[in-house]
């Protein structure tokens, strides 16, 4: 199709990336002008088609792709910036317009009325470019430059109502956090240009690339240099201990909140990771999949405990993006683009139908001017009775994320579990620790999601009222959420319901495991973990549904869990407080010591100055002038006597004969 067009998928994957700039371009000129939204949707919709027909369909399963163009040049190096197509990027690609299609959708009608809608255009268009340029990035500076893009613009999105208070210093709490990490993918590609001398993806990780046919640097080099890269993705991607910023991130809109979520910022490390995944030795792949399990296990705790619906969905995904990162630390990174791509699917549906919850909540909220939190599932309750449909579509997400059959995730988790127990079994003794703790998290998930299925759709309405006005999503936004309901399903991914394997998405990586692959696990590991998200179900089921909760109030767990473990507080405690301390000590020190210094020796110096005045004044000054008013005073006299005239000369000689006559007298 793209030679019947005469589009190349190089210049159809730039369109792609083009067309939302331009909507953000146009929208900014525009300003209040334009609210509508039709701008940024139009643009989306044709760069999904163009990622679609011209860019993915032409790459998928075929040789890579690479287009350089020259960009600048400092001293005898060159640097070029360019497109890489390949199946890694392309699917990124259309992933990332498949997910911000239906948002865009949903936005018209979730959005409608804000004020500020004409900025969540703006903002959105910037968002898209940014993460669909780097997806395609042929060289890791280009890359990192959208990093930085998608950066900024999940700042603007996140704090989107800027008059709150929460969302200004959550947007400030996301920004600073993945400042760190992009400190980290700095230094990583600082440390590959000194290596290598080049940037260039395909130069470096090509069939010929500098990294096969160069002599690599030595164990410990290597290993810094793949940590580096992983500490950006452990920002980006909310990874322990640099997760705290994106439960803040709640505080955006609901739509942003699915869109960054699902596959655009937190998806940007685990791709970044993928794509430089030949850089990581053993040491920095054991180190990922360590950190990648700690935040799938804690993340999956704090859920428990958390009553509102956003967070809960926050820590869920916090808690999948760390069975991604599992599965790029044992070398099954096509497990993890596997995942992602399910995950994108059922996490948007799931934040797109807690929306129309909390837009309905709300409207309760201000009709009946009540003083709840319309977020809060402790005031929810029997909803599917107003909302089936969206009831219908959640749970399907629901079962999606909990792993059950005939669904994606089923799919993609297994992929994950089995692929990393393998990989343990493979290294043997205390390895086993990740693949059981993925198990646990694995069920735990099941529960985490059950309860607020639970809490939210069953069971009696929490807030008595002599009329409870509820309804349906409109249709604007249950459109969207049903086409993510179907590709929460197995269908879109793999005609197999069972097997992982005949997905099209493994198939087309084709990743060759440094392991043997064991047959067992494959029947043995669905049933145990379906077994156990049955079963947590049950006691989820018998918790809240039959309103027999064993735990009470004040329980430390639910505090601890509620708290996130109280690492907010830690981090106040020990870098926020004491950052400000030193800050306090610096300023007091510049203040009373520099400043005193200088401020002292400008106080000596005046007085120097003003006693050297003074001499100038009173002394030289006062001398000169003495000699110049006494000449100047014998003058005046010189010129009294010799005036020219002759009385004056008379009356002068008279007084000198005087005197004259008065010596000899007394003489």
């Amino acid at each position: 199709m793209g030679d019947l067009l005469n589009i190349s998928p190089v210049l159809g994957s730039i369109l792609v990336v083009l067309l939302p700039f331009v909507a953000f371009l146009i929208q900014a000129m525009l300003g209040k002008r334009d609210q509508s939204g039709n701008i940024s949707l139009f643009a989306i919709i044709l760069s999904t088609l163009l990622s679609l027909l011209f860019v993915f369909s032409e790459v998928w399963k075929s040789d890579p792709i690479a287009a350089n163009y020259a960009w600048f040049t400092i001293g005898k190096n060159s640097f070029q910036i360019g497109v890489l197509l390949n199946n890694l990027s392309v699917l990124m690609q259309l992933i990332v317009c498949v997910i911000a299609l239906p948002v865009h959708i949903y936005s018209r009608a979730y959005m409608k009325g804000d004020p500020g809608i004409h900025r969540y255009w703006m903002y959105l268009s910037l968002f898209c470019f940014a993460m669909l340029g780097l997806s395609i990035s042929n060289n890791l500076f280009m890359m990192y430059i959208f990093w930085e893009l998608v950066g900024f613009a999940s700042y603007l999105l996140i704090g989107f109502w800027f008059t709150k208070e929460s969302a200004v210093q959550a947007n400030k709490k996301a920004f600073i956090i993945n400042r760190i990490g992009d400190l980290g993918f700095l230094l990583g590609i600082a440390s590959v240009y000194s290596m290598y001398g080049s940037l260039n993806l395909v130069e470096l990780f090509g069939k010929e690339g500098l990294f096969y046919e160069t002599a690599q640097a030595s164990e410990g080099w290597m290993t810094f240099t793949g940590i580096c890269f992983f500490v950006g993705a452990m920002a980006k991607s909310a990874q322990f201990p640099l997760h705290v910023w994106l439960p803040d991130a709640m505080e955006g809109p609901t739509a942003v909140s699915s869109l960054i979520h699902a596959a655009t910022m937190v998806a940007a490390g685990v791709f970044l990771i993928c794509t430089v995944f030949p850089l990581f030795n053993e040491t920095a792949l054991l180190f990922i999949a360590i950190i990648g399990s700690i935040t799938a296990f804690i993340a999956a705790i704090f859920a428990l405990g958390q009553r509102d619906i956003k967070r809960i969905l926050a820590f869920s995904t916090i808690s999948q993006l760390g069975f991604m990162v599992v599965a790029v630390g044992v070398g099954a990174w096509d497990a993890a683009m596997f995942h992602l791509a399910t995950h994108a699917f059922f996490k948007c549906l799931l934040f797109l139908a807690a929306g129309a919850v909390i837009h309905e909540m709300a409207h309760l909220k201000e009709k009946n001017n009540l003083d709840i939190d319309p977020q809060d599932i402790n005031n929810m309750g029997g909803l599917r009775k107003w909302m089936p449909k969206t009831f219908i579509l959640m749970s399907i997400a629901s079962l999606a994320l909990a792993g059950f059959p005939l669904t994606s995730g089923f799919l993609s988790k297994d992929a994950i579990l089995i692929s990393s127990y393998e990989w343990a079994i493979h290294h043997g003794a205390l390895y086993l620790l990740i693949p059981i703790t993925l198990t646990l998290v694995s069920i735990l998930t099941a529960f985490y999601i059950g309860r607020l299925i639970f809490k939210v759709f069953f069971g009696e309405f929490r807030i008595k009222l002599e009329h409870t006005h509820i309804h349906e999503a409109s249709n604007s936004m249950l459109g969207p959420m049903i086409f993510l309901g179907i590709c929460s399903l197995f269908v879109v991914f793999s005609w197999n319901p069972l097997a992982y394997h005949h997905s099209f998405i493994l198939g087309g990586f084709n990743v060759q495991y440094p392991f043997t692959e064991i047959h067992s696990l494959h029947l043995i590991l669905p049933i145990v973990l379906t077994l156990g998200s049955a079963i947590s179900w049950a006691i989820g089921w018998n918790w809240y549904v039959k309103n027999k909760y064993p735990l009470q109030a004040g329980n430390p767990w639910i505090a601890f869990s509620l708290n996130q473990g109280y690492l907010n507080e830690v981090y106040q405690k020990f870098f926020v407080n004491s950052t400000l301390r030193l800050s306090n000590g610096l300023y007091w020190f510049d203040k009373h010591i520099v400043d005193g210094l200088v401020n002292g020796l400008g106080t000596v110096t005046r007085g120097l100055a003003n006693f050297s005045a003074w001499v100038d004044k009173y002394l030289v000054d006062g001398l000169v002038n003495s000699i110049g008013g006494t000449t100047n005073y014998i003058g005046h006299l010189l010129r009294w006597v010799q005036n020219g005239r002759l009385q004056n000369y008379l009356g002068f000689a008279f007084t000198v004969l005087l005197i004259g006559i008065i010596y000899l007298i007394i003489k």
